[in-house]
C-alpha cells in the first residue's frame, strides 16, 4: 500500500501544477521523502507573478499535512514514530523537543531537518497543538516565501544556488535568528537587574 502511495506520489512530481504542490506539500510533512521545493522552484519559474501565492499554498498544505502528522503521533504513539527513525534519532528527537519545544520546530520547518519526523514526534509528545500550528505557519511560511522571492526577484540562475546551498543559508539564518533573541533575552535580564 504505501508503495502504491509512493509511486503515485513520485508520478505526481514530475507535473507541476498548484495543485500537485499542494498534494506533496500535504504528504511529505507526514511520510513522503521529496520536499515541495522539487515542485515549488519550476512553478516559480514558470510563473513568477504568482510565486507567493505558490509559496502560501506549499506553506498551509505543508502544516495541514504536519497537523495529519500529529494526530496519527498522538493517536498512535511512540510505535509510529519507531517506524518512522531509527532509535537514536527518536531519543534525539525526544530531547530536542522536551528541550526546546516550539524552537525545534521551528528549526524542522525551515531547515533541511525532516519536519515529518517532528510534526509526528510533536504529538506523540503531547506538544500543544495551537503552539505547533503557529510555530509550523511561520517557519514553513518563511522558508517557502524565502525561495520564491529569492526566485523572483533573481531568476533562474537562483534555483541552481538555492538547490546547492539553501540548506547552508536557513540553518545560517536559523543560527542568526537563534543568538539574536538569545542576545536580545541577555538584554532584557540585564536591564532588569539593573
Amino acid at each position: 500500500m504505501v508503495e502504491a502511495l509512493l509511486d503515485a506520489a513520485k508520478a505526481l512530481v514530475q507535473i507541476v501544477t498548484p495543485l500537485n504542490l499542494a498534494v506533496v506539500s500535504f504528504i511529505e510533512a507526514i511520510f513522503f521523502p521529496i520536499p515541495p521545493d522539487v515542485l515549488l522552484i519550476p512553478l516559480v519559474l514558470l510563473r513568477p507573478a504568482e510565486g507567493l501565492v505558490f509559496a502560501l499554498i506549499a506553506a498551509i498544505c505543508s502544516v495541514l499535512g504536519a497537523v495529519c502528522g500529529y494526530a496519527l503521533g498522538k493517536r498512535a504513539g511512540r510505535p509510529v514514530l519507531n517506524r518512522v527513525i531509527s532509535p537514536q534519532r527518536f531519543a534525539q528527537a525526544e530531547w530536542l523537543l522536551r528541550r526546546y519545544d516550539v524552537w525545534a520546530i521551528a528549526v524542522a520547518g525551515f531547515t533541511p531537518v525532516p519536519y515529518k519526523v517532528f510534526a509526528i514526534a510533536s504529538g506523540v509528545f503531547a506538544i500543544d497543538l495551537w503552539r505547533f500550528v503557529v510555530v509550523s505557519l511561520i517557519s514553513r511560511g518563511t522558508r517557502f516565501v524565502l525561495i520564491a522571492l529569492l526566485l523572483v526577484y533573481f531568476g533562474p540562475q537562483m534555483a541552481d544556488f538555492i538547490q546547492e546551498h539553501f540548506g547552508w543559508l536557513t540553518v545560517g539564518i536559523m543560527a542568526a535568528i537563534i543568538l539574536g533573541t538569545w542576545l536580545y533575552r541577555g538584554l532584557v535580564r540585564s536591564r532588569r537587574a539593573v
